[in-house]
């Protein structure tokens, strides 16, 4: 074990990017804990109001249900829906109006929404006799229900501002056929499963816990990335690898890492000399309090390949440092690398070749745990999924959105194309990434170029860390919604980004469902309820165990399976910190317009172009 693994217990990283002031507030370790027991007593209140006889008249669905719907669900969403809205207001960071407001908004326009629906299912009954299932009004109210959460969040929450996303349309009919061939074949694979006769089968879609989802919905997805992973990696092994070894720039934001400083350049200079080209590396000393500085300089004195210097940025920020280290940058190349990253040999090797294709904007590859650590072996398997298998198989139809800034090599002229590196929120190495690929160029995503990057050992670090992560999506989503709402029809804005808030909110709602399926379970308020303990269990077992398996085989790290039982834990414990995260977004007692807007950020006239 290294000296840095020895210190990891003992750090608790704080810093300005933990909560940027003008969009998150403070969160208790109790908040969520105060949210959870309110959404309890709201759910079982209701669950058996709805159950009683005179509820049953009304509704004899045991939901909210305003049509008839034909069949059964498995638990009622829409009660689910409403008192997470309720409860979740209740607790957000706001004055008691933004608060008050917020809830509202979400509930009554879900309910609106669901008795439009309903209205719309009574008619066709009435008038053709056929109707949609119960099963599929659950399923529907339930993505509603997640949509509307994360876009209300969206506009209620205190934001960045809307930019101007700059465009260049590209050819994407390569993109575009795959993605209609997978989808076709998903779907064929998806509707031959769900229609098997078969004892197992029924077993699946009576174990699963929204809506009684089925085993067809349930393979789509994995049959549709596992295709697009597979075109994805004859991508990269039919990519023209010749040795290309041009002078690069490694900027490395500093704040206080004294603890792991001198490794994470000792590794650099390893790579360095496999690399053989030359390697300038900036320390950038974001304000740091220890002897960061003093070990850097030292350490850069003794590389045998690379060279490199310190420069001290005093105003706090990532970004800011980031940004500095742009400014100084005087190579055509610029790799960005977090302090507490220890790049592989070969890194600089495998991700410098790809920029011969003039195409190629971006290359990141894939984060592995130091190990050892209380978290180490759940987030082996989560890098694996995230950033080895859904990373890499976006990259096949040019969909990827970010790629992190752990270790990422950009062409230096587009960061300071577009401006730099957006301060003050979070999610600025998304932010760069996204918009780099508007521009026309492909982001590379290698699963051979691997790193070790620091994972919290401890439950506070995680949970800084976490919210941290999980509120950018809503920062980016935010300020680049122009290309969301915007005319141009582009993959990430049109399909990527709405599925990954659509995504959050779901996240934001797993440990609420847990508990929901249990009331469901345990109080047996309606006898009809088709729901089953395994119903539970399966919600954090079934496909999340599939995939991890799989990400695990792909990409020849069998031993990953081995830390299955501690990766679904783990998810469950993100999910919470999902929720923690989406409770420190301050609440505006105003929502915003999403599609107007508010500021233009300048972008420069010079067109740049795709060679």
């Amino acid at each position: 074990m290294s000296e840095a693994d020895d210190k990891r217990e003992q750090i608790n990283y704080i810093s300005v990017d933990s909560a940027p002031k003008r969009f998150a507030g403070p969160v208790s370790e109790w908040q969520a804990p105060r949210m959870l027991l309110l959404f309890t007593a709201l759910a079982t209140l209701q669950l058996w109001a709805i159950n009683t006889e005179l509820a049953g008249q009304v509704f004899p669905n045991h939901d909210y249900v305003f049509s008839p719907h034909k069949g059964r669900h498995a638990i009622s969403i829409r009660i689910f829906l409403i008192s997470f809205f309720i409860s979740f207001a209740s607790f957000s960071n706001g004055g008691p109006q933004g608060r008050t407001l917020f809830g509202l908004d979400m509930t009554l326009t879900f309910l609106v929404g669901c008795a439009s629906f309903d209205l719309a299912n009574a008619v066709a009954h009435a008038v053709i006799g056929s109707s949609f299932s119960l099963h599929f009004s659950a399923i529907a109210s339930g993505l509603f229900g997640f949509a509307i959460y994360s876009f209300k969040l969206l506009e209620r929450g205190l934001m960045p501002a809307r930019i101007r996303i700059e465009h260049i349309p590209v050819s994407q009919m390569r993109a575009f056929l795959r993605l209609g061939v997978t989808l076709a074949i998903a779907a064929a694979v998806a509707i031959w499963v769900g229609g098997m006769d078969l004892y197992v089968v029924t077993v699946m879609r009576q174990w699963t816990l929204l809506g009684g989802i089925g085993p067809g919905v349930f393979l789509f997805l994995p049959v549709l990335f596992g295709q697009l992973y597979l075109l994805a990696i004859y991508d990269v092994l039919t990519a023209k690898t010749p040795k290309f070894n041009p002078p690069v720039s490694v900027i490395v934001p500093a704040h206080n890492e004294s603890y792991i400083i001198k490794d994470t350049i000792n590794a650099m200079d390893r790579a360095a000399v496999h690399y053989g080209g030359e390697v300038h590396i900036l320390i950038m000393n974001n304000n740091s309090t220890d002897d960061t500085e003093d070990i850097a300089r030292e350490t850069l004195a003794a590389c045998k390949a690379a060279k490199g210097r310190v420069i001290n940025v005093p105003k706090p920020g990532k970004s800011n440092a980031l940004n500095a280290g742009l400014d100084a940058c005087e190579t055509e190349f610029l790799v960005r690398v977090d302090a507490d990253t220890l790049v592989g040999e070969d890194n600089f090797t495998r991700a410098m070749p790809y920029f011969t294709n003039a195409q190629v904007g971006v290359v990141g590859g894939v984060p592995v745990p130091p190990g050892g650590a209380l978290f180490d072996r759940a987030r082996l398997l989560e890098v694996l999924v995230k950033h080895g298998f859904y990373s890499v198989a976006m990259g096949a139809v040019n969909g990827v959105v970010g790629i992190p800034g752990m270790f990422v090599v950009y062409r230096t002229h587009h960061p300071r194309y577009l401006g730099g590196f957006v301060e003050g929120m979070n999610g600025e190495d998304t932010d760069i990434s996204l918009r780099i690929g508007e521009l026309g160029f492909h982001s590379v995503v290698d699963p051979k170029i691997r790193y070790i990057s620091e994972v919290p050992s401890s439950y506070s670090h995680m949970r800084e860390q976490r919210m941290r992560w999980f509120r950018s999506i809503y920062h980016i989503s935010s300020r680049c919604r122009d290309l969301i709402y915007g005319p141009n029809k582009t993959l990430r804005g049109k399909v990527i980004l709405p599925y990954m808030l659509i995504n959050s909110a779901r996240r934001a709602m797993l440990v609420p469902l847990i508990i929901y399926g249990g009331l469901e379970w345990g109080l047996r308020f309606n006898p009809d309820s088709p729901i089953l303990w395994q119903s539970i269990i399966a919600v954090t077992t079934g496909a999340p165990a599939i995939m991890a398996v799989a990400a695990s085989l792909l990409n020849g790290v069998p031993k990953g399976i081995l830390a299955l039982p501690e990766y679904l834990l783990f998810r469950v414990l993100r999910a919470y910190f999902t929720l923690e995260s989406m409770l420190s977004i301050l609440v505006d007692v105003e929502g915003e317009d999403l599609e107007h807007v508010i500021r233009l950020d300048i972008v420069p006239d010079k067109p740049i172009r795709v060679a």
